[in-house]
């Protein structure tokens, strides 16, 4: 089913995107049963840093994960610094994990939610947390 784009002379698979990235992180709600229609804006922005990672990640993969480049200050010496795009990927990074706990798409948040309440499924838990008991 999946749409094929040339680039190169070479046959790739659909190209990602934020919608594809939403999409994932939907059925993966639903699966774990944390899925709520409530969420949706969460899931909009957390889809957004996922893209953007994506993005940051293939760019950083192009320059070989170069990690950091040579810096003239003022005075004329120069000196090692981390380049930007590795700064942008470390707070992707923050950013994505915590929107991962606020979703519960990870195992620390999503055991703590079970641990909270051990004798009820993940649905009555999401209910509870969601205000309808």
């Amino acid at each position: 089913k999946s749409q094929l784009y040339w680039k190169g002379g070479r046959v790739l698979a659909r190209p990602i995107t934020k919608n594809t990235m939403k999409k994932a992180t939907v059925k993966q709600m639903k699966s774990l049963g944390t899925y709520r229609k409530e969420y949706e804006s969460l899931i909009d922005i957390y889809a957004g840093l996922l893209f953007q990672y994506t993005k940051y990640e293939q760019e950083h993969a192009e320059r070989d994960y170069q990690v950091a480049e040579i810096y003239v200050n003022k005075a004329g010496a120069e000196n090692y610094r981390k380049i930007p795009l590795v700064n942008v990927l470390e707070t992707l990074r923050r950013d994505i994990l915590t929107y991962s706990d606020k979703l519960m798409l990870n195992p620390k948040s999503l055991g703590e939610i079970i641990a909270q309440d051990t004798d009820s499924s993940i649905i009555d838990i999401m209910n509870k947390l969601g205000g309808k008991q």
